[in-house]
């Protein structure tokens, strides 16, 4: 699970990090499963304090 901090227009820098840059580097893969996001009480869509729960599933590279 990773948290997107910031204005949803944003989202896209997040997103990258995930993909282009943690998951390359650690020692897990994607995992087949849905992509999902929780945008609970901190969630205010533009706002610069605005907080979203990312949740990605992922699995060991060595399975």
């Amino acid at each position: 699970m990773f948290i997107h901090r910031g204005p949803a227009h944003e989202f896209q820098r997040t997103f990258r990090a995930i993909f282009q840059e943690w998951l390359p580097n650690s020692e897990y893969k994607l995992d087949g499963r849905e992509h999902f996001e929780i945008m609970g009480e901190k969630y205010k869509n533009d706002l610069p304090a605005s907080e979203e729960e990312v949740w990605i599933p992922i699995k060991s590279k060595g399975l």
